[in-house]
């Protein structure tokens, strides 16, 4: 069996700490932790590793946040990969910091990567984890709070939260994703 780890974020030094990179930071973590090592490749970042007699295959989209889209299409092509194996791993907003919540399907929630990712890949029946980071913002202001860095106690919190990520986007790959959401969300 193959699966698909998508991680959502923006390229370049400058959003590389930000909010919105959360997805490209928690796939790093996990590359860390198994050995993998991305590579450039067509539209993304590409690393794969074995888990449990699977090969779990993981991008980090080149083609910035708003086309994420683009590049979970080529990709879920090029390796055959049904989007029932495909996990989004996204920053979200309504949740508190660190807070975690993985789902079988749902809206973009004007999320512009997963807006994105509906328009090319045909709805909104995919599985996705957000990850929470929180709404401490002036109203209007939205754009700025999630391409700003965490502040210094979130930065410290964030390990934590990611290796509970790492372990949620495992277990989908590993028991699916009825019996992840049962173990993981409250």
């Amino acid at each position: 069996m193959k699966y698909l780890l998508v991680g959502l974020g923006n390229i370049g030094p400058e959003y590389e700490l930000t909010r919105h990179n959360i997805g490209f930071l928690t796939l790093d973590r996990l590359a860390d932790k198994k050995g993998a090592k991305f590579e450039m490749d067509r539209l993304a970042y590409h690393a794969d590793f074995k888990f449990k007699g699977r090969a779990i295959h993981m991008i980090k989209p080149t083609t910035y946040m708003n086309l994420s889209g683009k590049a979970m299409k080529y990709w879920m092509q090029e390796l055959k990969i049904p989007k029932e194996n495909v996990l989004v791993i996204v920053d979200d907003l309504a949740l508190p910091f660190a807070k975690l919540r993985m789902r079988a399907k749902g809206s973009s929630a004007g999320h512009n990567g997963l807006k994105n990712i509906e328009e090319l890949i045909g709805g909104q029946d995919y599985p996705r984890l957000k990850f929470g980071v929180g709404d401490d913002f002036p109203k209007g202001r939205q754009v700025d709070y999630v391409l700003s860095n965490f502040t210094k106690q979130e930065f410290e919190e964030l390990p934590f939260a990611m290796d509970k990520a790492i372990d949620m986007a495992l277990a989908f790959c590993s028991i699916g994703i009825s019996r992840a959401m049962t173990q993981f969300n409250d």
